[in-house]
This record gives structure tokens, sequence and C-alpha cells, in this order.
């Protein structure tokens, strides 16, 4: 059994429970809002911003060890830069405003999973954050096409206003076998190890992420 098979087997459990978030049930059954879509580019914004920093930070405090890793950093780095900015024009294709998201706070939960990133980086074991990865490209790969469809045909939205969706549904598989081939080279148990926790961490404050969302719509943001 390869890591990345073990990762995925590992974090099952906490993968079904970021599903069984209840807004994304009812996205995929077709109950879903403009406000509800909007609410989530937003937080989607907020944490994808920190994508690059991220990996430019996880590229800085590599051991010795991992220097091969650089070049899977500048792929990601090339790949991921600039997908704020799709976010927040999709957002204002679906009727929301671009300035007042790029100049709101981050929900509590959002703002959480990126510090509990940094920190994984920063202070403990920086090849973790490929436990992020995981988890936001596979979350991504089995959500993010169906999802964009169901919302386009409820809400009746441009495709335009799904270009973080669907282009990002498409990147993330060729990210999957990328992510796999990176994570076969982790031999030593103290990196598999970071990588499941951060994994498992990252599952269930995204998880938090989407179980907010309602009261994001409610309190306006």
């Amino acid at each position: 059994m390869t890591f990345h098979e073990q990762l995925a087997r590992a974090t099952a459990a906490d993968r079904d429970d970021l599903l069984a978030a209840p807004v994304i049930r009812r996205c995929l059954a077709g109950e879903v809002t403009h406000e509800l879509y909007v609410a989530f580019l937003i937080q989607a914004y907020h944490h994808v911003r920190h994508t690059v920093p991220l990996m430019m930070a996880v590229g800085a405090r590599l051991p010795e060890r991992h220097r091969w890793l650089q070049v899977a950093v500048l792929h990601y780095l090339d790949e991921e830069t600039g997908h704020e900015e799709w976010i927040l024009n999709d957002i204002m294709h679906a009727g929301g405003d671009r300035e007042a998201a790029a100049a709101s706070e981050p929900a509590i939960a959002t703002e959480a999973m990126i510090a509990y990133a940094y920190d994984t980086v920063m202070r403990r074991n920086p090849l973790g954050f490929f436990g992020m990865v995981h988890v936001l490209e596979g979350t991504s790969v089995a959500l993010a096409l169906m999802a964009a469809d169901r919302i386009q045909q409820t809400l009746g939205l441009p495709t335009r206003a799904f270009t973080y969706l669907r282009s990002h549904g498409e990147l993330d598989k060729e990210h999957v076998n990328h992510l796999a081939g990176i994570l076969a080279r982790f031999t030593e148990a103290e990196d598999r190890e970071a990588v499941i926790r951060c994994a498992r961490g990252i599952y269930w404050l995204y998880g938090q992420v989407f179980r907010g969302l309602d009261a994001e719509v409610e309190s306006g943001t």
C-alpha cells in the first residue's frame, strides 16, 4: 500500500465527517441560494489567498534531506498563483460585491484553518502541509465539478461565475496524481505522521467552515 493510500485510509472518517456537513448535502440536492454560494466563495477567497505564501514558507523551511521538494513547491506556486482573483471575479459574476469581499474579514473557522496551516509549517514539520494539500485537492476533485453543475442549474448563473470551482476541479485531478508521487518519497515515520495529523486537523476545520456558512449568510458577511 502506498503512503497516499495509507493517508486516505487513515483520514477516511475525517473526510466523511466533512462531507456530512449539512450545507454540502443541501447544495448537492439543489437547495442553494445566491447568498450561500457567495458566502462560500468569500471564505474560499480568504483561505486560497494564503496558498502561495504557505507554499513559499514550506520551501524556505525544507530540511536538507527534502531539498528535492523545491521543484515540486515551485510547480505548485506556478499552478496556484492568482486563484484568489478567480474567486473575486466569480463573486462579482454571481452578483456579489467584489471589493467588499476582498476587504472582508474571514470567518473564525476559516481563520483558524489558515492559522493551523501556518502553525504546522512554521512550528511543527513543514512537510505536514501536504496533508492540507491532500484535503483541499481531494475534496475539490470529489465535489467541485458536481457542485458547480448543481449550483448553476439551481441558480441560473452564468458559466463565468464558476471559474474557481470548475478550473480547480479539473486542475486538482492532475494535482492528486502529482501529490501521490510526492508522498511516495516520504519514507520517514515523523514526516508521514505530520502529514496525517495535518490532514485530520484540516478536515475538521474545513468542516467547520462549511458548517458556519449559514451563519455568515445571516450576518450579511
